[in-house]
Parts: structure tokens; sequence; C-alpha cells
């Protein structure tokens, strides 16, 4: 397997484009510093943002998300690394003097087509909704205020504990469930979102000879990214098939309907495809390319999130009154109405 900069060649025949590959020997802080790095940027400025890690299962999707396990400092993914930069932001010397800023922080998991609060116990449904903005919530989610960095990844880890694993031929610790984890930053003038998104590993169920419980969870997590796959398909215009007319079937699972703003919304987001290197894994390897190739052709509309600044809405009513009062105090004393109230308020007399 070939692997420039800009692009992977598998099987010495098949070349996908993308925008970075990194071999097996590129380092985590490398990887965060390209992908992940420039999107707290923005964050931090007010843009949503999100990263989500896809691929066959047992190729590295949680190490590099940093979604299990110790936080040891060369081996921190992704998720430790950008929750300590946003602190460390808003924690810095030329923030001293700045308002407030408030970091909360949601965990959810997507368990056989189930939405689940992974910060509740037991973890509790949580209903998908659309709000008058088309932005989704996630009503019934625990929202917990973070005080710093520390505090934020030790409920990101009790949280992940709660999280569905069991072993399967192909992974002794293998993900059964999709997890996005929610980091919601409020400032004086901008509100944004930061998603990162640690899917389950795509499965062929002849190869990892899964059955009950476990069948039924790959099934499940196939399905999703079944789905997911038909939506970015959808949003590059190669497919599904041309009688959707149009339409990107976002509510055909619980993943795409979370990752709605997401995929085609208002986020800068980034794809990252872990891919296995062994021959056995040549046909998800494939599939995992197909499906980043296709994704960095999707075009995000991407806008600052700016609050309403407190106070400006009661004080624009309050000027309306006083001039409102005026001009009703000129008609009582002239006895005719002023030309400027029969325009705004079409008054007849």
């Amino acid at each position: 397997m070939k692997d420039p900069q800009d692009s992977v060649v598998v099987d010495d025949r098949k070349q996908f484009k993308l925008d970075r590959v990194f071999d097996d020997q590129a380092s985590q802080d490398l990887v965060y510093t390209t992908v992940a790095q420039p999107l707290v940027q923005g964050f931090l400025h007010g843009y949503n943002a999100c990263i989500l890690a896809y691929g066959q299962t047992n190729s590295g999707k949680t190490y590099t998300m940093g979604a299990a396990g110790p936080v040891v400092p060369d081996r921190t993914g992704i998720i430790p690394r950008a929750v300590r930069d946003v602190f460390r932001h808003l924690e810095g010397s030329d923030n001293e003097s700045a308002s407030p800023r408030k970091v909360s922080v949601s965990l959810i998991e997507i368990y056989n087509e189930d939405v689940l609060d992974l910060f509740a116990l037991p973890p509790r449904p949580v209903t998908l909704r659309e709000d008058p903005s088309g932005a989704i919530v996630w009503c019934g989610a625990t929202e917990r205020r973070a005080v710093d960095a520390t505090d934020a990844l030790k409920m990101l880890s009790t949280g992940l504990e709660r999280r569905q694993t069991h072993a399967t031929h192909s992974n002794k610790e293998s993900s059964r469930s999709h997890v996005i984890f929610s980091l919601q930053l409020v400032q004086t003038a901008t509100t944004s979102r930061f998603c990162f998104v640690d899917l389950a590993g795509s499965e062929r169920l002849k190869r990892t000879n899964a059955e009950g419980d476990r069948k039924r969870e790959g099934i499940f997590i196939n399905q999703g990214l079944l789905a997911l796959g038909n939506v970015i398909g959808a949003l590059c215009g190669e497919f599904p098939a041309p009688h959707l007319n149009g339409h990107v079937p976002y509510r055909d699972s619980k993943l795409t309907r979370v990752l709605q703003e997401s995929l085609g919304g208002n986020s800068r987001t980034a794809m990252i495809a872990c891919i296995g290197t062994g021959a056995d894994d040549l046909g998800e390897t494939l599939n995992t390319l197909g499906w980043a190739s296709r994704g960095r052709r999707i075009c995000n509309t991407s806008l600052r999130n700016v609050s309403p600044v407190p106070g400006a809405d009661l004080a624009a009513l309050q000027a309306e009154l006083a001039r409102l009062r005026s001009l009703l105090a000129t008609a009582n004393a002239t006895g005719s109405v002023p030309r400027s109230f029969v325009v705004d308020w079409g008054y007849v007399n």
C-alpha cells in the first residue's frame, strides 16, 4: 500500500484522492495538529465543528479519537487534546478581563437504534427533535457544566464506562455502539458546538462469526453505517437513486439524524477514515476509502453563530415605546394624526 500525502493506492490498482494520508508511523500529535486544531480555533470563534472516525472494527478509530483508556501523554487522542486546547485558550492571560464563558458537555450513544444518555445512571433514552433553525436537539440528554479540562475529561471517562462494549472474533473489546461527545461553548457574542463522533466499526458477519446479541448488534451497526453512506452519497450527488429527487435521507437512522447538521449543514466537519493493512482487510479497506473519497466532496455552509447582545431587544422596544408615546402626545395636542403614525401603523382616520 502506497501512501502519498494526498492520496492512497490499494493493491497497486485503485487510487483514492483524499486531503491527507497518515501512515502507521504518524504520531497522535501530528494527526491532531493537522485535522483537529484548525477546527478548535474555529470553535472558539463561534463556528460549529465535528470530527468523526469511520472504519472497520479494530482499525484504530477509538484510539485515534481518544475515547477509551487512560490518557497517556504520547498516545493521547483527539478528544483530550481538543478539550485541553479549548480550556487553555479560555484560561489564558489574554482572556482574564473578558466576560465569563460557559462550557458544557454531553455524551450519548446509539445502541441498536436507541439513543441513550451516558451521563445518566442507568443510561436513559434521549429523543431527537428539530428546532426552528433546523438544528437537532438532544431532548433528555444531560448537559453538565465543566469548570476545566480535568473536570470535562473526568465526566467523559465516567460516561464511557457505560458504553456498550463486548468481545468479538475480531476485537476483544469491540465498541457495539456509536458514541457522540458534545462540547458546547457559550460566550458573550457567540455560541458554538463541537461534536466528536466515534463510530462503531463496520462488520462482515461471516468474518466475525457473530451469533445472538453480537449478531443483532452488528446488524444495527451496519444498518446505521449504510444509512450514513447513503446520506453522504446523496450530498455529493453520486447516489442513492434519482427517484429521491435530491432528498437527503437523514431520517433513515438515528445516526444520520444526530449528524444532520454536521453533514451538509452549519458545521466545519472532518472525517477520519481508519483502515487495516492486512490482505484480509482489502474489501473493508476499499469500502472505507470509497466512503472517505465521497465524503470530501460534501459542501457544508458554516456560519458564525452570533448570539444576540443581552438587553438589545429590550432597548429597541423601549425606544419604540418612547417614539409612539411622543406621536400620541402630538396627536392629542394638535387633534390630528402625525403622518409617520399613518405610514408605520396603517392608521385610518
